[in-house]
């Protein structure tokens, strides 16, 4: 059975594609994440799970090196508030997907997938909450998300470059704003979905019944449900399909009605407080899905207020089992 590398294996998207992999009978996967094992999302010891700084080109080489399928999710990343204030930090990421494809290129890889993101599209194109689906093409003339953006615009090129000069068979998908279970909920990492689970819980538990929204709440997304970005990615990664693709839900909120959701869920409703200096990214955003429709005949589909209520349960049971600590529980499954 082929060597399957899943980088970024700690985090949210990686935890749950190696546990994705391991349902499909897949057992020979190396996980790979900077972060000490006890703050990773998952953890599953059946599989082989490396400490490695993946920015460094010796740690890559040792990643690498007898896989033959890779999966590039590693990143330091996060929500808008994160982004917007870490810039640097998040070009530095260049250097993990730099010298995994050098790896990749040493060792004759058969695939290489990449995480590119929604962040890659022209600024202009998002000024308007009612915003027009974003195309594939829509990310050129090149106006990304300042740092994150350009980051992910530029290794996109370079998994290109790759294939196009070395034979690498690079695969690369925008995602669209992944969320659901075991992911970042705090700390300020987080991202819209989590984060107004967070406000809500809280605000549930301690009786102070209002919530704090960045922005004009008016801002729109779409959102994508973990279980469809796993199914996605690795469709794409097995096709033929060499341009960039979309893999994103196309159901259109804005952070109002996605507070809405939320306080449906828990039964409750709260006093908005709007915080227009905080960061809140473009005005609006949404994936246009009918290149994945005619390439797969398939796009991302679980609805919104579903994804929603799995995720607000298990961040409501991380609360509230680890309230004196505020941090999530690391979920070893074997």
């Amino acid at each position: 059975m082929k060597k399957i590398l899943v980088c970024g294996a700690g985090g949210f998207i990686g935890g749950h594609l190696v546990r994705d992999l391991l349902r499909q009978g897949f057992t020979n996967i190396r996980a790979v994440d900077q972060k000490p094992f006890e703050a990773w999302y998952q953890r599953c010891d059946e599989v082989e799970n490396l400490q490695l700084d993946l920015s460094r080109l010796d740690a890559c080489d040792t990643a690498v090196n007898g896989a033959q399928i890779v999966y590039n999710l590693a990143a330091d990343m996060g929500g808008m508030g994160f982004i917007e204030l870490n810039k640097a930090l998040c070009m530095l990421t260049v250097l993990i997907n730099t010298h995994l494809l050098i790896a990749a290129r040493k060792y004759g890889i058969e695939r290489f997938f990449y995480a590119s993101s929604a962040c890659v599209y022209n600024a202009d194109k998002q000024r308007d909450p009612n915003v027009t689906a974003l195309k594939e093409e829509d990310a050129y003339p090149a106006m990304p998300e300042d740092g994150y953006g350009w980051e992910k615009l530029f290794s996109e090129r370079m998994c290109r470059h790759f294939r196009e000069d070395f034979g690498v068979q690079t695969r690369f998908a925008r995602y669209h704003n992944v969320y659901g279970p075991h992911g970042t909920y705090d700390g300020g990492r987080e991202k819209a979905p989590a984060a107004v689970c967070r406000k809500v819980i809280h605000a549930k538990l301690s009786g102070k019944h209002e919530i704090e929204i960045w922005g004009s709440g008016e801002q729109t997304r779409s959102f994508m449900y973990i279980d469809d970005c796993l199914k996605g990615t690795q469709m794409l990664l097995n096709s033929d399909w060499i341009e960039p693709l979309n893999i994103g839900s196309n159901e259109l909120v804005s952070i109002n009605q996605l507070v809405d959701i939320v306080e449906e869920i828990a039964g409750i409703k709260l006093a908005r407080n709007y915080n227009l200096s905080a960061p809140k990214g473009v005005n609006g955003r949404n994936s246009d899905n009918t290149l994945i429709q005619k390439v797969f005949g398939w796009q991302p589909s679980t609805r919104l207020r579903d994804g929603m209520e799995k995720t607000y349960r298990w961040i409501f049971d991380e609360i509230t089992q680890h309230r004196e600590s505020g941090k999530a529980a690391v979920v070893n499954l074997s």
